[in-house]
């Protein structure tokens, strides 16, 4: 496998191009990609993403089924006992911080939008714990709102893959959205993630086990040898314990 020109000797075209088969590929290689936060509504996939901060999806989802059973509404929320939230969700660390964004997203939902989680960008990102990555999470996955989620792992990638040099995450955001269709870009950020902590890794990535390096110019980063490289792809459970 050889790499591909880099984007400083590609037309805008040739880019866009490339940057659509590559999601095209991803979409091959992973057809299931989805969030791994459990969720029914988007309230709950709110407070799920606030507490994956610094944690695992996994570890969340463990936490998650009792918390959700006692807190069903966002008035529940703003009215906790902070010291019983504390304790539920404790395990995902930070727990303090997390406790006291979750009370008050629940106030500030009472307050200012009738108890339900809002579905535009402008009125998530005014909300407490949420920011634009939380927001576009939210909004791709409970309201099928098209939208970027630019975690490490998806600004990593596409730095590696030329589409942008920022290491401003609204910057990647707009930048890769330039690249691919609206219409795509919840299921692209999925695809993303998910080849980001199986194959590319930040340290090591797996190149010489990679299904579309030759559509990358930063091939070689990693080990080429097939051998070598299919060491370093994580297996379901190894994402589990890690994603």
């Amino acid at each position: 496998m050889g790499a591909v020109p880099t984007t400083l000797t590609e037309s805008p075209l040739a880019l866009t191009r490339r940057a659509r088969r590559i999601n095209r590929e991803l979409g091959e290689l992973y057809p299931d990609a989805h969030t791994e936060l459990d969720f029914t509504t988007p309230l709950e996939l709110s407070v799920a993403t606030i507490l994956s901060a610094q944690s695992t999806d996994k570890l969340v989802n463990t936490v998650t089924p009792t918390l959700f059973a006692k807190y069903r509404t966002a008035a529940d929320y703003a009215g906790a006992d902070r010291a019983e939230l504390e304790d539920l969700v404790h395990a995902t660390g930070f727990f303090r911080n997390k406790t006291n964004s979750i009370m008050k997203l629940g106030q500030a939902l009472v307050e200012r939008f009738d108890g339900e989680v809002p579905h535009t960008l402008a009125e998530l990102v005014t909300l407490p714990g949420f920011g634009r990555k939380t927001a576009n999470v939210v909004l791709g996955n409970a309201f099928d709102v098209p939208g970027i989620t630019v975690d490490t792992h998806f600004g990593r990638l596409a730095r590696r893959w030329h589409w942008t040099d920022s290491t401003d995450p609204v910057k990647v955001e707009h930048e890769v959205g330039d690249l691919i269709p609206k219409k795509d870009w919840t299921i692209l950020s999925h695809r993303v993630i998910w080849h980001g902590r199986r194959v590319c890794h930040a340290r090591k990535p797996a190149c010489g086990a990679c299904a579309i390096a030759r559509l990358c110019p930063s091939y070689g980063e990693g080990p080429t040898d097939p051998i070598v490289a299919a060491k370093l792809v994580k297996t379901p459970e190894q994402v589990a314990q890690t994603a």
